[in-house]
């Protein structure tokens, strides 16, 4: 954005937890965006959010909020279930979307958005907050230099806890709940944008809870070039852990908390016959570089990462790794 070009007006789908640390907070930061409205299920809920996050306005229902004038932008934090239609209402509305992982309920959904996007000529972006991060661009210089020789395997891992206490949305399978569309999506798309390539599902399990929700899920993937991916994903570990791991024929990598390097990192790089080296990076947020990455593709600057047929091609591998774990 140069210093002629006001900060783009952007209203929110959703008084979600995320929407503060993803949206509010980095266009405070980087001044490259300013949060005009937000709307939710109930407007005394999205007052609420508003009077907490010293958001301006509110609209009375979402339908309100993509139709108002004054914003360019609708960023949608609200459950997987409304990421398709009402992405594709604001597409069509003339609004740029960026929209919360997972992309969709399923690649079909997926499909229908990108189309949107397409004739609408809009930005249409997938919130991988983590693939906008100096960590990760430099995780993939080293792999795409040829310093680790051709990959042969990929290890991804993300767990955490998150508490059904009746208001998780995790928790409830019709909204998009379960491990793998909101945990297991990060180590899947950590292994696909590592390899540079996509994989096919050799195998996948996961433990299932009340509706059958995946409480975690893990899977094995075999690239074009023979290399193995082994992902999982969990929600009801105690002991947090975010890890990338790729090894080559001359060496490998770790990426310790590529998720969030905001609340600490390490790359790691062993190479045979030399001495290991680590590597650190901006300790600012993921969020800022992705609103900015946003505001950028938004005002004709270069596509976004995490967009098209990328996000395309994670749903419909999603899809493939849920059905396998469910034989």
């Amino acid at each position: 954005m140069t210093s002629q070009q006001a900060p783009m007006r952007i209203g929110i789908l959703g008084a979600a937890k995320i929407a503060p640390a993803a949206m509010i907070l980095p266009a405070k930061a980087t001044g490259v965006a300013t949060v005009v409205a937000v709307a939710a299920r109930d407007p005394a809920r999205a007052r609420a959010f508003a009077d907490l996050h010293g958001v301006p306005e509110i609209s009375e229902t979402y339908e309100a909020l993509i139709a108002r004038p004054d914003i360019d932008a609708v960023y949608n934090a609200l459950t997987p279930s409304r990421h398709a239609d009402l992405s594709i209402a604001a597409l069509q509305a003339g609004k740029h979307v960026l929209c919360e992982k997972p992309f969709a309920m399923n690649a079909d959904e997926a499909r229908a958005m990108v189309a949107a996007a397409d004739t609408s000529g809009k930005v249409l972006m997938e919130a991988f907050h983590y693939r906008y991060h100096p960590l990760f661009a430099r995780l993939l210089e080293i792999i795409g230099s040829g310093e680790l020789g051709e990959v042969r395997e990929l290890s991804a891992v993300f767990q955490t806890r998150l508490v059904d206490d009746g208001s998780e949305i995790r928790y409830e399978r019709e909204l998009g709940g379960g491990s793998l569309l909101d945990i297991g999506a990060y180590p899947l798309h950590w292994v696909r944008t590592a390899a540079w390539a996509e994989p096919t599902v050799v195998r996948a399990g996961a433990v299932f809870g009340r509706g059958g929700v995946d409480h975690s899920t893990e899977a094995e993937l075999l690239f074009p070039n023979g290399a193995v991916a082994r992902i999982s994903g969990s929600m009801v570990e105690d002991t947090p852990i975010a890890l990338l791991e790729v090894t080559g024929t001359l060496g490998a990598l770790k990426a310790i908390n590529p998720l969030a390097p905001q609340m600490g990192h390490l790359l790691e790089v062993k190479i045979a016959g030399a001495e290991p080296r680590r590597e650190t990076f901006s300790r600012d947020p993921t969020y800022d570089f992705q609103l900015r990455a946003f505001v950028e593709a938004c005002r004709g600057g270069p596509a976004p990462l995490t967009s098209g047929k990328d996000s395309i091609a994670q749903m419909v591998l999603l899809d493939a790794v849920s059905a396998a774990s469910r034989l």
